[in-house]
């Protein structure tokens, strides 16, 4: 997990690993909770919106839900040259990120982009569940 700030025209400087990962692909900057901003390669994004358009049934309109704040708050954008990513006005208001510290950190396929103030209530409810998670994982075969 890294530190981070954008800068007065939106822009955060990322880490070089993620630069790498990143380099020459198009990408799309969003978030799908409005908490939690998130940067794919445009052909992961791709590949998450199909599959969110694959849902039925009652977890259709979940699907929809969801499908509505990525594309309310996202955007397509490129790394420049020197590894800075421009989030859209809209998902920085939205997410407060404008004057906030954020933290940057990998999950799977995609970078997830963490306000300070969400990373410590994130942090507390993690501290506080962590004895009753690891009980439950063991007991289901995690050493």
């Amino acid at each position: 997990m890294y530190p981070g700030k954008l800068d007065d025209k939106g822009r955060l400087k990322l880490a070089v690993g993620f630069q790498e990962y990143l380099k020459d692909k198009p990408l799309f900057v969003t978030s799908l909770d409005r908490t939690i901003a998130r940067i794919y390669p445009l052909s992961v994004w791709l590949e998450r919106k199909k599959a969110l358009e694959a849902f039925t049934g009652d977890e259709a309109e979940a699907a929809e839900h969801i499908q509505f704040n990525a594309i309310d708050l996202g955007s397509e954008a490129q790394m420049d040259s020197q590894g800075r990513v421009t989030f859209s006005p809209e998902l920085r208001t939205e997410l407060n990120m404008a004057e906030s510290p954020v933290r940057i950190y990998g999950v799977a396929e995609w970078v997830e982009v963490i306000t300070d103030q969400a990373y410590q209530q994130k942090r507390n409810a993690a501290i506080s569940g962590t004895p009753a998670a690891l009980t439950a994982l063991k007991k289901a075969g995690f050493k």
